[in-house]
């Protein structure tokens, strides 16, 4: 039987994920067979020709458990499937028992089991899955992933609590995620003060990277949906700023910083290029990620030609700035098993912000 801990979150976006690949890189340091589960996966992608919800997947890609991928993934949600279940098209029982069979089998054949729940503790209810309700049919104590600040950690915490409670599980660390660095210290002591009547631990995750939280230009091109072209071996680079390309093309390059993916329309080719150029300058190289090119104006063919001899990468689309500004500022970006850059920092900060003993113990 292995040890097990339960990772849930006070709500989306609190860095679940990253804690899990977290735990797993450290867990396999002291443990020799260390598995993952999700139980209820409402992401569904298709790998390898199975349908499995997506985080199984990464986890299974980025630690090679690809064998295991099936029991690691055992319930994926299709869409309808809360309706089907609701007008009795689907057994709740026999989804029930396919979910637990799966997490009985990685509980008998590791040291370490990673149980990873699904958005905040409530989700699953409609299907009489909540994460509180696999937690305790699973016998795993919990692990709360916060956000950072104070109040509305202390209170998202609690709104979660009570549901673990109602179902008799343990919850031993809450643990604050996406700290603002220069008040680390000090959220993490508010946080202490605020549970030391609780019989929980609370503990300090990532500070605010930024690294982690900006998108790649491959996950712009899938929000985008739109084909990256240009050098495709960049597709794994980190986009730190977006800029839209509205003034002249002198102020443009003039206030281009580290990372910058640049919005320019369709019509503006002096400015498309000059950065095309400016792409194959050494001090410029490192500035300019890409391009995205919006509008329903045809780029000229000289324009054309000098963008793709530059190797600049770019994508064109006829939607206009706006809609393509807001829909990148409305993503928050998800990893990808391509993401080695991003991944590999998940592992270095893991070594260097958690102390797995500590929370190995009290999880034991």
């Amino acid at each position: 039987m292995a040890r097990k801990i339960y990772v849930a979150a006070t709500g989306q976006n609190c860095g679940k994920t990253t804690t899990s690949i977290s735990l797993m890189y450290m867990a396999r340091k002291k443990y020799p067979r260390v598995g993952f589960v999700k139980p209820l996966g409402p992401k569904p992608i298709v790998h390898n020709d199975q349908v499995v919800d997506k985080d199984a997947a990464l986890m299974a890609q980025i630690f090679g458990l690809e064998e295991d991928l099936g029991l690691m993934s055992p319930l994926v949600l299709m869409p309808g499937d809360t309706q089907r279940v609701l007008d009795g098209e689907l057994s709740t029982a026999a989804m029930g028992e396919q979910m637990l069979s799966a997490i009985a089998e990685l509980d008998s054949k590791n040291d370490f089991l990673i149980i990873e729940g699904a958005g905040q503790t409530g989700v699953g209810s409609i299907l009489g899955f909540s994460n509180a309700h696999i937690a305790r049919h699973c016998e795993a104590p919990v692990l709360m992933v916060a956000g950072g600040g104070i109040g509305n950690v202390v209170d998202a915490v609690y709104m979660n609590l009570a549901l673990f409670r109602a179902e008799g599980v343990a919850v031993r660390a809450v643990l604050a995620n996406k700290i603002h660095p220069d008040k680390r210290e000090k959220t993490l002591a508010y946080l202490e003060r605020a549970f030391d009547k609780e019989s929980l631990r609370v503990i300090g995750g990532f500070n605010y990277q930024p690294v982690l939280a900006n998108p790649t230009l491959r996950r712009i091109s899938q929000v985008l949906d739109l084909e990256l072209l240009g050098n495709a071996d960049t597709e794994g680079k980190i986009v730190h700023h977006v800029q839209i390309g509205a003034a002249s093309t002198q102020r443009v390059a003039e206030i281009l910083r580290e990372s910058t993916l640049v919005i320019v329309t369709s019509s503006r080719d002096e400015l498309l290029v000059t950065l095309a150029t400016m792409y194959q300058l050494p001090d410029y190289h490192e500035k300019l990620v890409g391009l995205i090119i919006p509008g329903v104006s045809p780029v000229s063919k000289i324009t054309q030609q000098i963008l793709d001899r530059s190797g600049i990468p770019y994508m064109r689309t006829s939607r206009t700035t706006a809609e393509v500004f807001g829909l990148i500022s409305d993503d928050v970006s998800k990893l990808n098993a391509k993401d080695t850059q991003k991944i590999e920092l998940i592992m270095q900060l893991a070594d260097k912000r958690f102390d797995f003993d500590v929370i190995d113990q009290l999880f034991a």
